[in-house]
């Protein structure tokens, strides 16, 4: 009997926490151009270790460069509660004491750019990246 009181009790004033939503794309990070990009490959190699680039342009000789652009958040919320103050029963205030409920809210993101420019055989000339996160 004690053991199912405890249990209740020991919720409420331990508090609780919850991971509510929490996205990421980790389809393309830094550790993949880093490690799979190189000079030399051709469009086809590319596309089949990033996939599909946001956006294709020209130069003025006619060679492809390929812009990626990845946006990643990550929001959590959490909610705790608990029993602040001292229960006793006075006879004429009643109950003393009461609950403490805390709310938090966090967010961030990350950004990741990479641009890979082609020479006149389709084949990547140069690449940079750059990263943040706020």
């Amino acid at each position: 009997m004690r053991l199912l009181i405890l249990i209740p009790c020991f919720a409420l004033i331990s508090g609780c926490a919850s991971l509510l939503n929490s996205t990421y794309d980790e389809d393309l990070t830094v550790g993949t151009v880093q490690r799979d990009i190189y000079v030399g490959m051709s469009g086809a190699e590319v596309a089949s270790v990033l996939g599909s680039p946001n956006i294709v342009t020209t130069d003025e000789y006619r060679n492809e460069t390929w812009i990626y652009d990845k946006i990643s958040s990550q929001s959590v919320d959490s909610e705790s509660f608990g029993v602040t103050g001292s229960l006793r029963f006075l006879e004429d205030w009643g109950p003393i004491g009461g609950t403490n409920r805390t709310n938090e809210s966090s967010s961030s993101q990350r950004t990741l750019t990479v641009i890979i420019k082609f020479d006149d055989y389709g084949q990547v000339q140069d690449f940079a990246y750059h990263t943040s996160r706020f």
